[in-house]
């Protein structure tokens, strides 16, 4: 890799970084190229991308980023998972190091926020951002429809009543 390749791929790094909500730093202890791809695609389902790139590299990409904090933890065969969404790269490489003992989580950033391997894990646990929208969306529209089954509700009662009485008449 020549220099110019080195400075893009920090300055792609960097521009990642920039954009990233969450940062989870990963150790990969020989993972096959198929484990990679598997992973990599997971994760570009679920909205977040996954790089393995120099430490040297890495340490240069953060180095003006809220992400300063986990150069520490960039030591042996690491790599990084980011997403915008705070929660989709640590689900996913939670899950994946779940089934796949050569994925190890370290650690990672939330913003200038270091977080261990627990935090990663706490983090995977809690509901996406669209998830917690669509709740909110529920919990809001909920009172409106209770509201308007309680207005039809007297009406259809009293529809009721009437037919059984026009029934009772008829027979």
């Amino acid at each position: 890799m020549d220099r110019s390749q080195k400075t893009d791929t920090v300055a792609q790094l960097n521009a990642t970084l920039g954009e990233a909500g969450l940062v989870v730093v990963t150790r990969n202890l020989g993972m096959s190229v198929a484990q990679s791809t598997d992973l990599r695609t997971q994760m570009r389902d679920a909205g977040a991308s996954f790089k393995v790139s120099k430490n040297r590299l890495a340490k240069l990409a953060i180095a003006d980023t809220d992400y300063q904090g986990i150069s520490d933890l960039l030591t042996g065969p690491t790599a990084l998972a980011t997403s915008v969404d705070p929660v989709a790269a640590a689900r996913v490489a939670v899950n994946f190091a779940k089934t796949n003992d050569k994925l190890e989580i370290i650690g990672g950033s939330m913003g200038a926020q270091l977080l261990d391997e627990a935090g990663i894990k706490a983090l995977a646990a809690l509901p996406s951002l669209d998830e917690l929208r669509a709740k909110l969306v529920g919990l809001v529209q909920a009172p409106a429809t209770k509201i308007a089954q309680l207005s039809t509700a007297p009406a259809a009662k009293l529809a009721r009543v009437f037919g059984a009485y026009a029934a009772k008449d008829a027979a």
